[in-house]
């Protein structure tokens, strides 16, 4: 049984990923914040392990036979170029060693008998720093300062993001613009 993590679009646009349809909302909890700028003008959702707040994640089990294709699948759904697969694309298997994978998650694999666990890995990003995390401040100010076309992109991201993932940069965004969630899940 191999299992796919999931916040983001992966949940309400899987895009042909090879998953069953459902996701379950009861992930590892997982430091996610709003912290990656895309190209396309949107704040998505990654994993920042400095952060102290923690959000339960969701999560669907994958229909291919193997660790390595569910990795492939997810790095091509994601767009990751295949240089950066190894490091962009996450795996915990039960098999292997697990070194700088966060702990919880082998836990909760382990507890529910999986033999492997993958997501996305992509790191932080803000004007165009690998692993630089805007603050709130910036955050709001970037939003604010988007094109109607991308602000309205980016706004349908943070609003389609699971109800469960209740990051402080989402409470900060439905105080400012009143971005409240339109996911049923």
């Amino acid at each position: 049984m191999i299992a796919c993590l999931g916040w983001g679009s992966l949940i309400w646009d899987p895009r042909g990923l090879p998953v069953q349809e459902s996701w379950f909302n009861d992930g590892p909890f997982l430091p996610l914040e709003f912290a990656r700028q895309s190209s396309d003008g949107r704040l998505t959702l990654v994993l920042v392990p400095e952060l102290k707040t923690t959000v339960r994640s969701l999560w669907t089990l994958f229909s291919v036979a193997n660790p390595g294709d569910a990795r492939e699948a997810l790095r091509r759904r994601e767009g990751v170029p295949q240089n950066k697969g190894e490091t962009h694309i996450a795996v915990w298997s039960g098999e292997q060693p697990n070194e700088g994978l966060p702990p919880n998650i082998s836990r909760w694999a382990e507890n529910l008998g999986l033999t492997a666990v993958v997501w996305t890995a992509l790191p932080p990003k803000y004007a165009d720093e690998e692993m630089r995390i805007p603050t709130a401040d910036e955050a709001v100010g970037y939003l604010r300062g988007l094109p109607h076309e991308q602000r309205r992109y980016a706004e349908q991201y943070i609003r389609m993001a699971p109800r469960q993932i209740v990051t402080p940069y989402r409470r900060r965004f439905e105080a400012e613009f009143g971005w409240t969630p339109l996911s049923e899940s």
